[in-house]
C-alpha cells in the first residue's frame, strides 16, 4: 500500500458516533500499516469545550473499543491528533482553524463533514471565508444529502459555490468494501463471466442489506428519514450500479461514474399504478432479536407513537437497456431483521433441458453470491453429482478464496476511502449528477407514500420482513436467497 503525501485530516463532528466508531479506528489502521505519511495531522473539531486531554479521554472510552488490535504504536497515532472547539456559526472559529492549519495550497487538507447536512453550507462558507477552499482542500460529505431531490440539489449547489466538483467527495462506504471491488475485478478482468452477464443467462438479481438492530437511540433522526432515504436511495442503488454498469473505457473516476449514471438513467420509472405491485413498505413490531425481547418501532424512544415511517423496503427494479431488459432486480433493506447481512446474489437461468435427476428444491441453483457482511466472500453455487449409483445431483459451492490469493492486509471500507481522498481518487465517490438521478428515481415512491393513508405493513422483529416482500419474487417463481 502506497504511503500518502503529507496531509491534514480535519474532522468536523469529531465527538460524534461516526468519527468514534469508524473514522478514527480506520485512520489508526492506516497508521499502523504504514499507509499514512509521517507528516500527517488529525485535527478534531467539536462544539464541546475542552482540551486535547479531554478529547483523548473520550477517544479512549468511545473509539478504542471499536479497534480490534491496539499495538504499542497507539501513542504515536495519538500524537497526530489535536483538538479544537469549533462552532460552525462562529466566523472567528474558522479563522482559528486556518491559523492552526496554515493556508497551504501545496498540502492536502481533507475536511470530513461528519455532521448533519444542514451544517454543510455553513461549514463550506466558513472554510471559504478563511481561504480554506484552495486547490489542496477536499471536502467529504456524509449521507443523507437531503431528504428529496430539491433539498439535495440545494445542498449540492451551496457546496459548489465554494468548492469545485473535483474537490467534493460524496462518500458511500459500501463502495469501499473489498468484495465490491472484487466484483468489478471478476467482471472486467476475466473472460468467463462477461458473456453470461446479461439477460440471456441471468434470471434475476437480489441485493439485500439487512440489520438486526433497531434505531439504536437515533429515533428522532430515523423517524424523519426512514429506510428508503437512509439505505435504498444510496447504498442499494450504488450496489445495483456496480452490478449492472457497462465496462468503462478505463478506470478513471469519470469513466466509471459515467457508466453508473447510465444505469440510474435507464431505471424504469415508477408509475402510480404499479407501485402497489413493485414496492413493499414495512415497519417492525415487537419481537425477539438475538434471543432478547425487543419493542416495536413505535415504542422506541423519540419515535412518534403513531409513526408511519418505514423501517423496511423491498422493491422490484427494472433496467431498460439491451443488456438487462426483462431482468428484475430485487432490492430490500430493513431494521430488526433475522440477521445482519449484506449480499448481492446473481441467479442464473436453468439449463434448457434437464438430463439429470434432481429434487425439486434444486431448481435454479446456479448463483453467484457476493457477501459484503458480516464476512466478505464470493461463492459460486452449482450442481454436482451425488456420490453413489445413478446420476442424482446435489448442491456444491465453489468458494472464490480471494483472501488466500494474497497475504496482504485487507483495509476496511472506511480506511480505503479515506486513503483514496488523501490520494485524490474520486472513482469510488458519487458525482452530483449520480445523486440527482438516484433521487429522481425514488421520489415518486416518497410522493405516493405522502399522499396515501395506508400504513406500512407490520412485521415481527427478528423476522425477514413483511410476507408481501416474498410475493415480489414468488410472482416470477423465485425466492429470497435465505429461503432457497
Amino acid at each position: 500500500m502506497a504511503t500518502t503525501q503529507p496531509f491534514d485530516m480535519v474532522l468536523f463532528g469529531a465527538t460524534g458516533d461516526l468519527v468514534m466508531r469508524k473514522i478514527l479506528p480506520s485512520l489508526y489502521a492506516a497508521h499502523r500499516s504504514g499507509a499514512l505519511h509521517a507528516d500527517g495531522r488529525i485535527v478534531a473539531l467539536g462544539r464541546t469545550a475542552g482540551d486535547l486531554s479531554d478529547y483523548l479521554a473520550q477517544v479512549q472510552a468511545q473509539s478504542m473499543p471499536h479497534i480490534k488490535d491496539i499495538g504499542d504504536d497507539w501513542a504515536a497515532f495519538a500524537a497526530r491528533i489535536s483538538y479544537l472547539p469549533l462552532d460552525a456559526g462562529e466566523k472567528d472559529h474558522f479563522q482559528r482553524l486556518a491559523d492552526t492549519l496554515g493556508v497551504r495550497p501545496d498540502r492536502v487538507t481533507v475536511c470530513y463533514l461528519a455532521t448533519a447536512p444542514r451544517l454543510f453550507t455553513k461549514i463550506c462558507a466558513g472554510l471559504r471565508d478563511v481561504g480554506l477552499n484552495h486547490a489542496g482542500v477536499r471536502v467529504v460529505l456524509e449521507k443523507p444529502l437531503g431528504h428529496d431531490l430539491q433539498s439535495s440539489e440545494e445542498i449540492n449547489a451551496d457546496v459548489a459555490r465554494h468548492f469545485a466538483e473535483n474537490q467534493i467527495y460524496r462518500i458511500d462506504h459500501y463502495l469501499g468494501k473489498e468484495s465490491v471491488q472484487n466484483l468489478m475485478a471478476l467482471r472486467f478482468g476475466n473472460v468467463l463471466l462477461e458473456p453470461l452477464w446479461r439477460r440471456e443467462w441471468i434470471d434475476h438479481v437480489q441485493i439485500t442489506i439487512a440489520e438486526e438492530i433497531g434505531v439504536e437511540g437515533r429515533g428522532d433522526f430515523y423517524d424523519r428519514t426512514g429506510a428508503l432515504r437512509d439505505m435504498m436511495q444510496n447504498h442499494l442503488l450504488q450496489l445495483l450500479c456496480m452490478v449492472a454498469m457497462e465496462p468503462p473505457a478505463n478506470f478513471s473516476a469519470d469513466a466509471v461514474r459515467d457508466e453508473k449514471l447510465k444505469v440510474l438513467k435507464a431505471l424504469r420509472p415508477f408509475s402510480a399504478d404499479d407501485l402497489a405491485l413493485r414496492v413493499v413498505r414495512g415497519q417492525y413490531r415487537a419481537g425477539v432479536a438475538d434471543g432478547q425481547a425487543v419493542p416495536g418501532y413505535q415504542d422506541e424512544p423519540n419515535v412518534a407513537p403513531e409513526s408511519s415511517t418505514e423501517t423496511f423496503v423491498a422493491l422490484r427494479a427494472e433496467i431498460s437497456n439491451w443488456r438487462w431488459s426483462g431482468v428484475p432486480f430485487y432490492l430490500r433493506t430493513g431494521k430488526r431483521l433475522a440477521a445482519r447481512l449484506a449480499e448481492i446474489v446473481i441467479s442464473f437461468r436453468d439449463v434448457p433441458l434437464d438430463l439429470f435427476q434432481r429434487p425439486n428444491s434444486l431448481q435454479s441453483t446456479n448463483r453467484l453470491v457476493i457477501r459484503l457482511q458480516p464476512e466478505e466472500s464470493i461463492s459460486l453455487h452449482m450442481l454436482g453429482k451425488e456420490p453413489g449409483e445413478g446420476m442424482r445431483l446435489q448442491p456444491t459451492v465453489l468458494n472464490l478464496d480471494l483472501h488466500a490469493a494474497s497475504r496482504r492486509r485487507r483495509a476496511d471500507a472506511y480506511e480505503r476511502l479515506l486513503l483514496d481522498v488523501i490520494h485524490g481518487r474520486l472513482g469510488l465517490f458519487m458525482r452530483r449528477d449520480e445523486l440527482a438521478a438516484a433521487w429522481s428515481w425514488v421520489e415518486p415512491i416518497l410522493d405516493s407514500w405522502a399522499r396515501e393513508d395506508t400504513p406500512p405493513r407490520p412485521y415481527a422483529a427478528g423476522s425477514w420482513g413483511p410476507a408481501a416482500s416474498n410475493a415480489l419474487l414468488s410472482r416470477s417463481g423465485a425466492a429470497w436467497h435465505e429461503e432457497i
